[in-house]
């Protein structure tokens, strides 16, 4: 896979960067040395005033002075260096974006080929003509209705909207019924009934059917307590006539 891949191609711009950054490179590494000597010959005047030998010493700071004046022009030098540097890239930056600008610019003229304002005005005339003939179905299929048919489809539609109108209404709640409070025939009579949603009405529901227990005779139980073991009930006294 990796020997499929493309390597990116080395210009003469791109080895002009780089022998100017090694330039570069080397003046920083020039300044470390004489920065380093000039520390040296610091302490070598040091010495030499500290042991009383003045000339040694003023020849030392002579050397040193002699390095100072080399820094300084490094120093220039690199930042010649430096922008010229940044110029190239700089430059080579602009001549990527013109050749990016000149590919898209090749680009659209190859789509504004394609889509020329001719070809979008026969478009439009296309599109414009197959509107008008489906607009002239629709007003043959229209025309072929009779007067009967298209009452029938206009009573439809309004059919329709009026379903669609009540299906949109809200419905209403049928509250309870809230019995009034006073006792006697006069809740009835004296008083409106008022309603409450949540509590149903408990006095003026249906009464209860309640079984009516019948007295039979004597002799009715006693047969009963006979054939159909029912639980004997205590017989009361019969009076006979004289």
């Amino acid at each position: 896979m990796g020997a499929n891949q493309s390597v990116p191609k080395i210009t003469a711009q791109d080895r002009a960067v780089l022998d100017l950054k090694l330039q570069r490179d080397k003046l920083r590494q020039y300044q470390k040395q004489i920065q380093g000597i000039l520390d040296r010959e610091y302490e070598i005047a040091r010495l030499h005033l500290a042991a009383g030998h003045k000339e040694r010493a003023t020849v030392a700071l002579r050397r040193r002075k002699y390095q100072q004046g080399l820094l300084l022009k490094t120093d220039g030098q690199l930042e010649n260096l430096e922008q010229l540097v940044s110029t190239i890239e700089f430059s080579m930056i602009e001549v990527s974006v013109l050749h990016g600008l000149k590919q898209g610019n090749d680009v659209l003229k190859q789509i504004h080929k394609e889509m020329s304002i001719e070809s979008v005005e026969k478009l439009m005339e296309e599109t414009a003509e197959a509107r008008e003939y489906q607009q002239e179905i629709g007003e043959i299929l229209s025309n072929r209705l009779t007067l009967d048919e298209e009452d029938a489809v206009q009573a439809e539609l309004a059919e329709l909207q009026a379903n669609a109108v009540r299906d949109s209404k809200p419905k209403r709640l049928i509250p309870f019924l809230r019995c009034p409070r006073s006792s006697g025939s006069e809740r009835y009579l004296n008083q409106a009934p008022s309603y409450h949603p949540h509590r149903p009405c408990h006095h003026w529901m249906a009464p209860r059917k309640t079984k009516v227990k019948r007295r039979l005779p004597p002799l009715a139980w006693t047969l009963l307590t006979h054939y159909h073991q029912v639980p004997s009930r205590p017989r009361e006294r019969v009076r006979i006539p004289a």
